[in-house]
């Protein structure tokens, strides 16, 4: 579909590391936190985005249809894991969509016939709404999590850098 849609993925796997990262320093307690408006806790709102990764992917055609939603909080460190698993596959699949590509999907409704492109970004919109939910907890809580806008990630990965002005 394009570097940029590709360029989106990679965003999406460097924030979802960033802030798994900083969630990885928080006690257990705090990963039980929540706040007003948000998803649920920390920690449900990382396995909710996690396996719902894997599950673009399923949907997707990609191999991570056998995922097991789990029901006990498999550890932050796990959960770094597969995002690193998902994020490099997201931006795979992103890399090799075709602009009018279509999948037949599993739903709980049935089988539906979905265009590639909403799929890669409905998972893209989900990522970035999970994160917003985490970093308002964060927040709330008085959490500090860094800069994780696109200008951070432009400036972590070298896409963004100062020029030096001429003397």
């Amino acid at each position: 579909m394009g570097p940029v849609l590709v360029e989106a993925f990679r965003y999406n796997k460097w924030a979802n590391l960033h802030l798994l990262d900083v969630c990885a320093k928080l006690s257990d307690e705090q990963l039980e936190l929540t706040s007003p408006g948000t998803y649920g806790t920390i920690a449900a709102t990382w396995q909710h985005l996690v396996n719902s990764e894997r599950r673009y992917l399923w949907r997707l055609g990609g191999d991570q249809g056998r995922f097991s939603v789990r029901h006990t909080f498999p550890g932050m460190a796990a959960l770094r894991e597969l995002a690193v698993a998902t994020g490099d596959q997201l931006i795979a699949m992103a890399r090799r969509a075709k602009s009018n590509a279509t999948v037949d999907s599993r739903w709980k409704s049935g089988t539906r016939r979905v265009h590639v492109g909403v799929l890669l970004l409905q998972a893209h919109h989900h990522g970035n709404d999970h994160r917003t939910h985490i970093c308002t907890i964060l927040g709330h809580h008085d959490i500090p999590y860094g800069d994780m806008d696109v200008w951070a990630y432009g400036e972590a990965t070298g896409a963004m850098f100062r020029i030096r002005s001429k003397p």
